[in-house]
């Protein structure tokens, strides 16, 4: 038989009230934390996703030996590869493509193009937000594609 030295058993109510209040106030600022992580990590996931669709316009044009497109729509914050569908880019990001020849774009189409051969056409595309920018450039000789 175990004899208590206090002649008690368990919490008081005080010390209840302090442990879920201390909870509560360490849950309350991870909260805060973890929501100014998520726009970033919006962008990220953006940027991975754009990747993704130029490696595989760049697959697709190698297999079936004809061009592929991918196209960003500035005007409609949206991607894609043509023929196949279009995603949108998260609302709170800035989308830039920095062509070689015109510049910086803002507004309208711009097409990466995929050859059989693995060369390209296109430029740099720049997704950014508050905190967090993204590059993704392409290498106009191999078609690889870089995140930064």
């Amino acid at each position: 038989m175990i004899r208590y030295i206090w002649g008690r058993e368990g919490f008081t109510l005080l010390e209840l009230i302090i442990v879920i209040f201390l909870m509560t106030l360490i849950l309350g600022m991870s909260t805060v934390f973890f929501a100014s992580l998520l726009p970033a990590a919006k962008i990220n996931a953006a940027g991975r996703e754009v990747a993704a669709a130029i490696r595989h316009a760049r697959a697709l044009a190698r297999m079936s030996m004809e061009k592929q497109t991918v196209v960003i729509d500035l005007d409609n914050h949206a991607y894609g590869i043509t023929g196949l569908g279009s995603k949108y880019f998260p609302p709170e990001t800035l989308v830039t493509v920095i062509d070689p020849i015109e510049g910086e774009m803002n507004r309208g189409k711009h097409p990466i193009v995929f050859h059989p051969a693995g060369g390209m056409e296109g430029g740099a595309i720049i997704i950014s937000g508050k905190k967090k920018v993204m590059r993704i450039e392409t290498d106009p000789i191999s078609g690889a594609v870089v995140i930064k």
